[in-house]
């Protein structure tokens, strides 16, 4: 019974140092661009936009699908990065323990 409750305990204070990554995950960004730096993406650690910026040259009003697909694939590959940095973090918490939680990696 004593294992237990030091696997328990183990288990809170993972799950505390976790909490406590993601609050920091929050502060966090990561930029990705698209368009050889025509559009640029910032992204934070809870996967959500923060800006975005557009150059000039790239607005074309004859040619709207290009800059929705530079928006696109801007925005995208913020994410992947975000979520790559997301991953880092909690692997150092986890010793690399694939713990597979939804909202957590």
């Amino acid at each position: 019974m004593a294992n237990f409750q030091k696997l328990m305990k183990q288990a809170q204070q993972m799950q505390e140092k976790m909490m406590r990554a993601q609050e920091g995950l929050a502060s966090q960004t990561v930029e990705a661009t698209s368009g050889g730096g025509m559009v640029t993406a910032v992204v934070n650690g809870k996967f959500e936009l923060v800006s975005l910026k557009i150059e000039k040259e790239v607005v074309d009003p004859k040619d709207i699908e290009m800059l929705q697909d530079l928006i696109v694939a801007a925005v995208s590959e913020g994410i992947r990065k975000a979520q790559e940095m997301s991953a880092e973090e909690m692997s150092k918490i986890t010793g690399g323990l694939n713990l597979n939680i939804p909202g957590l990696t």
